[in-house]
């Protein structure tokens, strides 16, 4: 599973790399190496354009992470549902119809996971963070899907806090460095497929799936690190610092 990650890419920068066209400046995040569940994440994804339906704007928006299925009778359904296993997602009730035509890219330098490591001294076991990224440092694109969510206690359609947009990232087996510390892990993306997978016109879910038989993004590498970073009260740089 992928359950905290680091993203620290200004807008700006993630608008270069991910061909965006639109952005809004009140929806900027600060940088985060400890971005946990429900919090508020970038994501890049596609809509109609406002003039033209068969034309798509490319935008980058920022949701809060854990996915709240349009049915669900409030938003802490979310907080259970921040990943989606790459090989159901197509067929479950709560992911279905954001699979057919509300995906999107998740920008990370890299994600965390945990391997349980026995104290030789105490006897105890600890959980000993580790940092998972692309090798050549590049920023990760996990493939993750998004959906709407509409407050029943916000009368007005039009109101800004009537909708709630809130996402999830698709995992699968873990591979490479990542497979020694957790057998799942996210499912990033290579640009060649970024147009398709965020294309909400492209709805074969045959043509969808093929684009997530094999993670992108390259070799990766895991390192030990803080165990500060088992708190979700701390951020910082220093959480990528060696363990000691």
């Amino acid at each position: 599973m992928c359950g905290r990650y680091a993203s620290t890419r200004n807008p700006k920068d993630l608008a270069g790399l991910f061909d965006v066209t639109e952005w809004r400046p009140e929806e900027e995040l600060a940088p985060s190496w400890n971005v946990a569940p429900t919090d508020p994440v970038y994501a890049v994804l596609e809509r109609p354009a406002r003039d033209d339906g068969d034309r798509v704007r490319r935008e980058l928006r920022a949701l809060r992470w854990g996915l709240v299925p349009s049915w669900a009778k409030d938003p802490k359904a979310g907080a259970r549902m921040i990943n989606a296993r790459v090989e159901t997602v197509h067929e479950k009730p709560a992911y279905r119809r954001a699979f057919a035509k509300r995906r999107c890219l998740l920008p990370a330098d890299g994600f965390y996971e945990w391997d349980p490591v026995k104290d030789e001294a105490t006897g105890k076991v600890r959980k000993q963070p580790y940092f998972i990224h692309p090798a050549n440092d590049q920023v990760m694109a996990m493939a993750g899907l998004y959906e709407y969510w509409r407050d029943p206690d916000v009368k007005d359609d039009d109101d800004p806090g009537a909708w709630l947009m809130s996402c999830t990232i698709l995992t699968t087996e873990a591979t490479d460095e990542a497979g020694r510390v957790h057998p799942r892990m996210p499912l990033a993306l290579t640009p060649d497929h970024y147009d398709t997978w965020l294309d909400p016109h492209h709805q074969d879910t045959d043509d969808l799936r093929a684009l997530l038989t094999q993670p992108g993004g390259g070799r990766l590498d895991a390192r030990p690190v803080s165990m500060a970073v088992n708190s979700v009260r701390n951020n910082g740089p220093h959480l990528l610092d060696p363990a000691g």
